[in-house]
């Protein structure tokens, strides 16, 4: 499983977006199963236009990625990665896709914000 982060699916979604191209070249070679979280979805719409909304809402309805809705006992450990990467200043959305990576063992991050989660450490270490 690959996750997917919210600048994959802007990118993907905003024809005008420098890498869109790039992003709609990896999905057709891409032999993974893509995964995310109800965050990202949210996070992505409030980037798009209604018309990329709908768009990628009907995307992920046909099952072009998997959603994990965050429960709420997690958001304990999300607050402490929050408070550990504050110097990074990282995000809900970001710390979800971290607890996602823990919770499944997942290492692949599809984003194209390389520099925070080259940052970030999975429970462990990686």
């Amino acid at each position: 499983m690959l996750i997917v982060d919210t600048g994959f699916l802007v990118a993907l979604y905003i024809r005008r977006d420098k890498l869109h191209s790039h992003t709609l070249s990896f999905l057709q070679q891409n032999q993974q199963s893509l995964i995310t979280t109800s965050a990202v979805i949210v996070e992505s719409c409030y980037f798009l236009d209604a018309k990329a909304k709908v768009a990628l809402l009907n995307w992920v309805q046909r099952g072009g990625v998997e959603i994990v809705d965050i429960p709420i006992f997690a958001y304990s450990e999300i607050a402490q990665m929050i408070e550990k990467y504050a110097d990074h200043d990282i995000d809900f959305t970001d710390a979800t896709l971290i607890w996602l990576a823990n919770k499944y063992q997942y290492q692949q991050i599809l984003t194209v914000d390389k520099n925070d989660f080259s940052a970030f450490r999975l429970k462990n270490n990686k």
